[in-house]
């Protein structure tokens, strides 16, 4: 087997569980904050921790990718994501919980943010959308079947096997990349880690999450939320000095100067928080206002996956051959329909009509993912990509995030704040939602039609990302783009 082709099938096994478990608590969620005697604010957590662990971790596993070797780092994750997986499995209270959960979602960042600059280092430029794009339909079927997966452990088994499962998968994987990958980019072993840098980004996000949590939640006094966000915004500003002055930053900012490279993760951020609430959306929709079971919500959503696991690999093929901008593009421009059409909605409409607007959106889905993806790690320079590949990934995760609050932030204009609280923590309140189906069918058309515009304007930064002129392999220090 060409060596390519193991790497892929090794990264496909540890970005499946990382996308796995960015999905598995959220239908559980009610049964284990009951389990755990979680209140409102620390369930909330259960669903951040995840996603805040991975995140800040991000940027930092990128350098030290760079610095120390992909590989290793990856490899490393894998055993961090597993012995995360056992101490979540096992927690005794809420606050294990959401603290074995930050320690998982570490170990995911590794997985995730790596796996892509490992196959962009073994694939030819010119199979490496297709590379690219199969990894990322593993993401995607891992997140489609934490969904439905939860639904059926829940169903006949203990919340704690939602964890359970991961263990001797993550001992597999974890034994098999050890054995069968190995460094194909020289690390840079004498440059120094930008530690004043990790800490003034760990600050901007952790204070950015917290104030969105906040305001999203109403958990405390406004002012609390004006204090926080303002201490990110400098948190950032220091980020940025310190970088500029870095001999070896933590994000060089000088991949900003590439223009395809700011206009792919910019596209990319901006479009996770339209799709990031997608999902949820969906699943609230089938279970509120149709009266579906979690099981039933998870399956039914798998038409959206289907489409996007089919055209994510034949985009990644024709936008090798073609170019990437037009694919991705397009792409935005369909999943902005598909939300439209999710805004029409109501308590009456026939599953089979959400059946093709489910169709509709993952379609688009498939279509922006991979081209998008290669536009992004195909533009950097190869001694880049760790840290390119982890600043493509923070801004996924900020979009993801900013996605969840955005949802609850439209709902408590049309539902009160104490009903939005009862469905997070309690299945009891399910009823209650169910009596004034009409009333939150409305709410979700409005948020369906806020997410359109978010999405809409990714197609802006997609369409100015430029056009790649070389076709070769991009040398260190090759920046070369023109604008149309």
């Amino acid at each position: 087997m060409q060596y390519k082709w193991t790497v892929l099938t090794v990264t496909t096994v540890g970005v499946l569980m990382s996308g796995i478990d960015s999905r598995i608590v959220v239908i559980g969620l009610p049964t284990v904050a009951a389990s755990l005697g979680a209140d409102a604010e620390q369930a909330i957590w259960f669903t951040q921790a995840y996603t805040i662990g991975s995140t800040v971790a991000l940027l930092f596993l990128g350098r030290v990718s760079d610095m120390y070797g992909r590989v290793k780092v990856y490899n490393i994750g894998f055993a961090i994501f597993t012995v995360g997986s056992l101490l979540t499995s096992l927690s005794p209270s809420p606050n294990f919980f959401i603290a074995s959960r930050i320690f998982q979602g570490l170990g995911s960042a590794a997985l995730f943010s790596n796996s892509a600059a490992i196959i962009t280092d073994a694939f030819p430029r010119g199979e490496l959308g297709t590379g690219l794009g199969i990894n990322s339909v593993a993401f995607r079927a891992g997140s489609m079947f934490g969904l439905t997966l939860s639904g059926l452990i829940l169903a006949f088994l203990d919340w704690r096997f939602l964890f359970y499962v991961n263990i001797p998968v993550g001992i597999f994987g974890t034994l098999w990349a050890h054995i069968r990958l190995h460094e194909q980019n020289k690390p840079e072993r004498r440059a120094p880690m930008d530690w004043p840098g990790f800490f003034a980004f760990t600050g901007f996000i952790t204070l950015l999450l917290l104030s969105l949590t906040t305001a999203a939640y109403g958990i405390g006094e406004s002012d609390l939320t004006a204090a926080l966000g303002t201490l990110s915004v400098a948190s950032l500003a220091v980020f940025v000095r310190v970088e500029r002055r870095r001999v070896a930053p933590l994000l060089d900012l000088s991949l900003l100067r590439i223009r395809e490279f700011t206009g792919a993760v910019t596209a990319q951020m901006v479009n996770s928080m339209a799709w990031g609430a997608f999902l949820l959306l969906i699943s609230l929709y089938l279970q509120l206002v149709k009266g579906f079971s979690p099981l039933q919500a998870g399956i039914s959503i798998v038409p959206f996956d289907v489409a996007m696991l089919l055209l994510a690999p034949l985009s990644g093929r024709l936008s090798d051959r073609y170019g990437t901008r037009p694919f991705a593009t397009a792409g935005l421009a369909v999943f902005s329909g598909a939300l439209v059409a999710m805004s029409t909605l109501t308590p009456d409409t026939p599953y089979a009509t959400l059946f093709a607007f489910l169709l509709l959106g993952g379609a688009g889905m498939g279509l922006f993912n991979s081209p998008n993806m290669s536009s992004a790690m195909g533009s950097v320079p190869a001694h880049r990509r760790g840290v390119a590949s982890g600043f493509r990934a923070t801004f996924f995760n900020i979009g993801f995030v900013l996605s969840f609050n955005i949802v609850i932030l439209v709902l408590t204009l049309y539902l009160p704040y104490g009903l939005i609280t009862q469905i997070i923590t309690s299945e009891g309140a399910l009823n209650t939602i169910t009596a004034n189906a009409s009333r939150f069918s409305g709410a979700l058309d409005n948020l369906f039609l806020v997410l359109t515009l978010i999405n809409t304007a990714a197609i802006v930064p997609s369409l100015l990302r430029g056009r790649r002129v070389e076709e070769g392999p991009v040398a260190a220090g090759e920046l070369s783009h023109e604008p149309d």
